[in-house]
Protein backbone atom coordinates (compact mmCIF):
# COMPACT_ATOMS: atom_id res chain seq x y z
CA UNK A 1 0.00 0.00 0.00
CA UNK A 2 2.83 2.39 0.84
CA UNK A 3 4.63 1.53 -2.40
CA UNK A 4 1.54 2.33 -4.42
CA UNK A 5 1.10 5.68 -2.70
CA UNK A 6 4.74 6.74 -3.15
CA UNK A 7 4.63 5.70 -6.82
CA UNK A 8 1.63 7.94 -7.39
CA UNK A 9 3.03 10.85 -5.39
CA UNK A 10 6.37 11.05 -7.23
CA UNK A 11 4.92 11.93 -10.67
CA UNK A 12 2.67 14.50 -9.01
CA UNK A 13 5.60 16.14 -7.25
CA UNK A 14 7.61 16.24 -10.47
CA UNK A 15 4.62 17.62 -12.35
CA UNK A 16 4.35 20.51 -9.94
CA UNK A 17 8.10 21.00 -10.06
CA UNK A 18 7.98 21.25 -13.86
CA UNK A 19 5.14 23.73 -13.62
CA UNK A 20 7.09 25.82 -11.12
CA UNK A 21 10.12 25.72 -13.40
CA UNK A 22 8.05 26.79 -16.43
CA UNK A 23 6.42 29.54 -14.38
CA UNK A 24 9.74 30.99 -13.16
CA UNK A 25 11.23 30.97 -16.65
CA UNK A 26 8.01 32.39 -18.09
CA UNK A 27 7.97 35.29 -15.63
CA UNK A 28 11.58 36.13 -16.50
CA UNK A 29 10.87 36.07 -20.24
CA UNK A 30 7.78 38.26 -19.90
CA UNK A 31 9.68 40.67 -17.65
CA UNK A 32 12.48 41.12 -20.20
CA UNK A 33 9.96 41.59 -23.02
CA UNK A 34 8.07 44.14 -20.90
CA UNK A 35 11.28 46.09 -20.30
CA UNK A 36 11.96 46.08 -24.05
CA UNK A 37 8.37 47.23 -24.65
CA UNK A 38 8.70 50.15 -22.23
CA UNK A 39 12.18 51.34 -23.16
CA UNK A 40 13.17 53.06 -26.38
CA UNK A 41 14.56 50.83 -29.11
CA UNK A 42 18.11 52.27 -28.94
CA UNK A 43 18.28 51.45 -25.22
CA UNK A 44 16.88 47.92 -25.31
CA UNK A 45 15.43 46.46 -28.49
CA UNK A 46 13.63 43.20 -29.16
CA UNK A 47 15.55 43.00 -32.45
CA UNK A 48 18.87 42.53 -30.68
CA UNK A 49 21.30 39.78 -29.81
CA UNK A 50 20.61 40.56 -26.17
CA UNK A 51 16.94 39.67 -26.53
CA UNK A 52 16.87 37.09 -29.36
CA UNK A 53 19.72 34.98 -27.97
CA UNK A 54 20.57 35.97 -24.40
CA UNK A 55 17.00 36.13 -23.11
CA UNK A 56 16.06 32.50 -24.00
CA UNK A 57 19.51 31.38 -22.83
CA UNK A 58 18.90 32.93 -19.41
CA UNK A 59 15.31 31.68 -19.34
CA UNK A 60 16.45 28.10 -19.93
CA UNK A 61 19.19 28.42 -17.33
CA UNK A 62 16.73 29.56 -14.66
CA UNK A 63 14.14 26.90 -15.51
CA UNK A 64 16.55 23.97 -15.21
CA UNK A 65 18.31 25.41 -12.16
CA UNK A 66 15.01 25.48 -10.24
CA UNK A 67 14.29 21.82 -11.02
CA UNK A 68 17.81 20.55 -10.49
CA UNK A 69 18.07 22.12 -7.04
CA UNK A 70 14.98 20.25 -5.88
CA UNK A 71 15.39 16.94 -7.67
CA UNK A 72 18.24 16.04 -10.03
CA UNK A 73 17.14 15.03 -13.51
CA UNK A 74 18.86 13.35 -16.42
CA UNK A 75 20.83 15.56 -18.76
CA UNK A 76 18.37 15.13 -21.64
CA UNK A 77 15.74 16.81 -19.42
CA UNK A 78 17.99 19.87 -19.23
CA UNK A 79 17.52 20.21 -22.99
CA UNK A 80 13.74 19.99 -23.32
CA UNK A 81 12.57 21.42 -19.99
CA UNK A 82 13.30 25.07 -21.00
CA UNK A 83 10.94 24.68 -23.96
CA UNK A 84 8.00 24.75 -21.56
CA UNK A 85 8.99 28.22 -20.39
CA UNK A 86 9.59 29.44 -23.96
CA UNK A 87 6.20 28.26 -25.18
CA UNK A 88 4.33 29.67 -22.20
CA UNK A 89 6.17 33.01 -22.44
CA UNK A 90 5.38 33.31 -26.15
CA UNK A 91 1.74 32.46 -25.49
CA UNK A 92 1.61 35.24 -22.90
CA UNK A 93 3.25 37.69 -25.33
CA UNK A 94 0.53 36.81 -27.85
CA UNK A 95 -2.14 37.52 -25.25
CA UNK A 96 -0.59 40.92 -24.53
CA UNK A 97 -0.33 41.52 -28.32
CA UNK A 98 3.32 42.57 -27.98
CA UNK A 99 4.33 40.57 -31.05
CA UNK A 100 2.71 39.38 -34.26
CA UNK A 101 2.61 35.80 -35.52
CA UNK A 102 5.44 36.40 -38.03
CA UNK A 103 7.90 37.51 -35.34
CA UNK A 104 6.93 34.68 -33.00
CA UNK A 105 7.42 32.02 -35.68
CA UNK A 106 10.80 33.48 -36.64
CA UNK A 107 11.90 33.70 -33.01
CA UNK A 108 10.76 30.24 -31.91
CA UNK A 109 13.50 28.01 -33.47
CA UNK A 110 16.41 30.08 -32.15
CA UNK A 111 14.68 30.49 -28.79
CA UNK A 112 14.31 26.72 -28.36
CA UNK A 113 17.97 26.09 -29.25
CA UNK A 114 19.39 28.79 -26.98
CA UNK A 115 17.08 27.94 -24.11
CA UNK A 116 18.42 24.36 -24.25
CA UNK A 117 21.99 25.67 -24.11
CA UNK A 118 21.01 27.77 -21.12
CA UNK A 119 19.39 24.71 -19.58
CA UNK A 120 22.70 22.85 -19.78
CA UNK A 121 24.42 25.69 -17.93
CA UNK A 122 21.69 25.80 -15.28
CA UNK A 123 21.95 22.05 -14.73
CA UNK A 124 25.73 22.16 -14.42
CA UNK A 125 25.58 25.09 -11.99
CA UNK A 126 23.06 23.36 -9.74
CA UNK A 127 24.73 19.96 -9.79
CA UNK A 128 28.46 20.68 -9.85
CA UNK A 129 28.98 24.06 -8.20
CA UNK A 130 29.33 23.25 -4.50
CA UNK A 131 28.91 26.75 -3.15
CA UNK A 132 25.30 27.98 -3.11
CA UNK A 133 26.62 31.54 -3.15
CA UNK A 134 28.54 30.89 -6.38
CA UNK A 135 25.48 29.25 -7.89
CA UNK A 136 23.34 32.27 -7.20
CA UNK A 137 26.02 34.65 -8.47
CA UNK A 138 26.31 32.68 -11.72
CA UNK A 139 22.52 32.66 -12.23
CA UNK A 140 22.27 36.38 -11.54
CA UNK A 141 25.00 37.10 -14.09
CA UNK A 142 23.17 35.03 -16.68
CA UNK A 143 19.90 36.82 -15.93
CA UNK A 144 21.62 40.16 -16.49
CA UNK A 145 23.07 39.13 -19.90
CA UNK A 146 20.32 40.70 -22.08
CA UNK A 147 20.79 44.06 -20.37
CA UNK A 148 24.58 43.86 -20.49
CA UNK A 149 24.88 42.90 -24.16
CA UNK A 150 22.28 45.14 -25.82
CA UNK A 151 23.83 48.60 -25.16
CA UNK A 152 27.05 47.87 -27.11
CA UNK A 153 26.10 45.14 -29.59
CA UNK A 154 25.17 47.50 -32.48
CA UNK A 155 28.78 48.64 -32.72
CA UNK A 156 29.94 45.04 -33.16
CA UNK A 157 27.18 43.08 -34.89
CA UNK A 158 24.94 45.39 -36.90
CA UNK A 159 25.29 45.10 -40.67
CA UNK A 160 23.60 46.71 -43.64
CA UNK A 161 23.26 43.93 -46.20
CA UNK A 162 21.63 43.77 -49.64
CA UNK A 163 20.41 40.31 -50.59
CA UNK A 164 19.13 38.92 -53.88
CA UNK A 165 16.54 36.17 -54.32
CA UNK A 166 15.63 34.61 -57.66
CA UNK A 167 12.92 32.14 -58.70
CA UNK A 168 12.65 30.47 -62.11
CA UNK A 169 9.77 28.72 -63.86
CA UNK A 170 9.28 27.21 -67.34
CA UNK A 171 6.06 28.20 -69.10
CA UNK A 172 4.53 26.47 -72.10
CA UNK A 173 3.87 29.78 -73.86
CA UNK A 174 5.74 32.09 -76.25
CA UNK A 175 7.47 35.23 -74.86
CA UNK A 176 4.81 37.65 -76.18
CA UNK A 177 2.08 36.01 -74.09
CA UNK A 178 4.33 35.87 -71.03
CA UNK A 179 5.23 39.54 -71.46
CA UNK A 180 1.57 40.60 -71.51
CA UNK A 181 1.02 38.77 -68.25
CA UNK A 182 3.91 40.39 -66.39
CA UNK A 183 3.77 44.04 -67.47
CA UNK A 184 0.35 44.15 -65.85
CA UNK A 185 -1.14 41.57 -63.50
CA UNK A 186 -4.95 41.68 -63.40
CA UNK A 187 -6.69 40.95 -60.11
CA UNK A 188 -5.71 37.57 -58.71
CA UNK A 189 -8.53 35.44 -57.38
CA UNK A 190 -7.65 33.64 -54.12
CA UNK A 191 -8.28 30.29 -55.84
CA UNK A 192 -5.42 31.01 -58.25
CA UNK A 193 -2.82 31.19 -55.49
CA UNK A 194 -1.08 28.02 -54.25
CA UNK A 195 -0.73 27.32 -50.55
CA UNK A 196 1.98 29.25 -48.78
CA UNK A 197 3.78 28.97 -45.46
CA UNK A 198 4.57 32.71 -45.56
CA UNK A 199 0.87 33.51 -45.90
CA UNK A 200 0.12 31.11 -43.04
CA UNK A 201 2.35 33.08 -40.66
CA UNK A 202 0.82 36.40 -41.70
CA UNK A 203 2.36 37.74 -44.93
CA UNK A 204 -0.37 39.28 -47.17
CA UNK A 205 -1.38 37.73 -50.50
CA UNK A 206 -0.64 39.54 -53.80
CA UNK A 207 -3.75 40.97 -55.50
CA UNK A 208 -2.81 42.86 -58.67
CA UNK A 209 -0.29 45.12 -60.43
CA UNK A 210 -1.36 48.02 -62.62
CA UNK A 211 0.82 50.05 -65.01
CA UNK A 212 0.49 53.78 -65.69
CA UNK A 213 2.16 53.58 -69.12
CA UNK A 214 4.54 51.33 -71.02
CA UNK A 215 8.24 52.16 -70.99
CA UNK A 216 10.88 53.49 -68.64
CA UNK A 217 9.36 55.77 -66.01
CA UNK A 218 6.05 53.94 -65.99
CA UNK A 219 4.69 53.18 -62.53
CA UNK A 220 3.21 49.90 -61.41
CA UNK A 221 0.96 49.89 -58.35
CA UNK A 222 1.44 46.48 -56.78
CA UNK A 223 -1.40 45.79 -54.36
CA UNK A 224 -1.45 43.15 -51.66
CA UNK A 225 -4.08 42.09 -49.14
CA UNK A 226 -4.57 44.17 -45.99
CA UNK A 227 -4.24 47.42 -48.01
CA UNK A 228 -0.52 46.96 -48.62
CA UNK A 229 0.60 48.90 -51.72
CA UNK A 230 4.00 49.35 -53.42
CA UNK A 231 5.09 51.81 -56.10
CA UNK A 232 7.23 50.06 -58.69
CA UNK A 233 8.94 52.54 -61.02
CA UNK A 234 10.13 51.00 -64.31
CA UNK A 235 13.86 51.45 -64.95
CA UNK A 236 14.39 48.59 -67.43
CA UNK A 237 12.00 48.06 -70.35
CA UNK A 238 13.01 45.52 -73.00
CA UNK A 239 9.78 44.02 -74.40
CA UNK A 240 9.70 40.22 -74.25
CA UNK A 241 13.14 40.22 -72.58
CA UNK A 242 13.47 42.25 -69.35
CA UNK A 243 11.23 44.29 -67.09
CA UNK A 244 12.91 45.88 -64.07
CA UNK A 245 11.70 48.35 -61.45
CA UNK A 246 12.61 50.00 -58.18
CA UNK A 247 10.24 49.37 -55.27
CA UNK A 248 9.01 51.80 -52.64
CA UNK A 249 6.29 51.30 -50.06
CA UNK A 250 3.31 53.52 -50.86
CA UNK A 251 0.91 52.40 -48.15
CA UNK A 252 1.63 50.10 -45.20
CA UNK A 253 -1.07 50.23 -42.52
CA UNK A 254 0.42 49.71 -39.04
CA UNK A 255 -1.73 46.62 -38.52
CA UNK A 256 -0.59 44.88 -41.73
CA UNK A 257 2.81 43.66 -40.51
CA UNK A 258 4.56 43.54 -37.17
CA UNK A 259 6.74 46.62 -36.61
CA UNK A 260 9.89 44.50 -36.44
CA UNK A 261 9.37 43.06 -39.94
CA UNK A 262 7.66 46.07 -41.51
CA UNK A 263 8.76 46.73 -45.09
CA UNK A 264 10.65 50.01 -45.22
CA UNK A 265 11.35 49.83 -41.50
CA UNK A 266 14.74 49.89 -39.75
CA UNK A 267 15.37 46.16 -40.24
CA UNK A 268 13.96 45.21 -43.66
CA UNK A 269 13.05 46.77 -46.98
CA UNK A 270 12.36 45.60 -50.54
CA UNK A 271 14.45 47.58 -53.04
CA UNK A 272 14.08 46.25 -56.56
CA UNK A 273 12.44 43.59 -58.71
CA UNK A 274 13.06 42.25 -62.21
CA UNK A 275 11.48 39.83 -64.67
CA UNK A 276 13.73 38.25 -67.28
CA UNK A 277 12.41 36.14 -70.16
CA UNK A 278 14.47 33.41 -71.76
CA UNK A 279 13.15 31.77 -74.94
CA UNK A 280 13.76 28.02 -74.82
CA UNK A 281 11.77 27.27 -77.96
CA UNK A 282 8.94 28.79 -79.99
CA UNK A 283 6.40 27.79 -77.36
CA UNK A 284 8.44 27.50 -74.17
CA UNK A 285 9.67 30.47 -72.14
CA UNK A 286 11.78 30.37 -69.00
CA UNK A 287 10.74 33.21 -66.71
CA UNK A 288 13.09 34.54 -64.04
CA UNK A 289 11.79 36.72 -61.21
CA UNK A 290 14.41 38.25 -58.92
CA UNK A 291 14.32 40.80 -56.13
CA UNK A 292 16.75 42.70 -53.95
CA UNK A 293 16.02 43.47 -50.32
CA UNK A 294 17.84 45.26 -47.54
CA UNK A 295 18.49 43.51 -44.23
CA UNK A 296 19.95 45.43 -41.30
CA UNK A 297 19.85 43.56 -37.99
CA UNK A 298 22.43 42.53 -35.43
CA UNK A 299 21.95 38.92 -36.54
CA UNK A 300 21.68 38.96 -40.34
CA UNK A 301 23.25 35.49 -40.46
CA UNK A 302 20.03 34.14 -38.94
CA UNK A 303 17.45 36.66 -40.18
CA UNK A 304 18.35 36.16 -43.85
CA UNK A 305 17.04 32.59 -43.79
CA UNK A 306 13.60 34.04 -43.07
CA UNK A 307 13.71 37.09 -45.36
CA UNK A 308 15.09 35.04 -48.26
CA UNK A 309 12.48 32.38 -47.60
CA UNK A 310 9.57 34.83 -47.49
CA UNK A 311 10.67 36.56 -50.70
CA UNK A 312 11.21 33.24 -52.49
CA UNK A 313 7.81 31.99 -51.33
CA UNK A 314 6.09 35.16 -52.56
CA UNK A 315 7.88 35.15 -55.92
CA UNK A 316 7.13 31.47 -56.41
CA UNK A 317 3.40 32.08 -55.92
CA UNK A 318 3.39 34.99 -58.39
CA UNK A 319 5.22 32.90 -60.99
CA UNK A 320 2.74 30.07 -60.49
CA UNK A 321 -0.19 32.41 -61.23
CA UNK A 322 1.56 33.81 -64.32
CA UNK A 323 2.32 30.31 -65.61
CA UNK A 324 -1.26 29.12 -65.23
CA UNK A 325 -2.63 32.23 -66.95
CA UNK A 326 -0.14 32.11 -69.81
CA UNK A 327 -0.66 28.43 -70.49
CA UNK A 328 -4.42 28.84 -70.38
CA UNK A 329 -4.18 31.73 -72.84
CA UNK A 330 -1.91 29.69 -75.14
CA UNK A 331 -4.29 26.74 -75.01
CA UNK A 332 -7.24 28.95 -75.96
CA UNK A 333 -5.25 30.47 -78.83
CA UNK A 334 -4.40 27.02 -80.20
CA UNK A 335 -8.00 25.83 -79.82
CA UNK A 336 -9.31 28.88 -81.70
CA UNK A 337 -7.19 28.07 -84.77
Amino acid sequence: MEVTQSSTQKPMSMRWLYLASAFVGDIYGIFVRFIAFRLQAHIFSVMSVGFIFCMPFALGCIAVYVVELNQPRRIWAWLWLPWLSVVVALAAICVFAWEGSICIVMFLPIALIWSSLGGLLGGVAARYMRSRRRQRAAIMCVMALPFLVTPWENQVFQKWETRRVENVIDIQSPPDIVWRNIERVPAIHPDELPSSWAHTIGFPDPIEATLSYEGIGGVRHATFAKNLVFLETIDTWEPQQRLGFTIAADNIPPTTLDEHVAIGGPYFDVLRGEYRLERLSNNVTRLHLSSQHRLSTDFNWYAHFWTDGVMSDLQGRILYVIKQRCQSESHLAVSAK
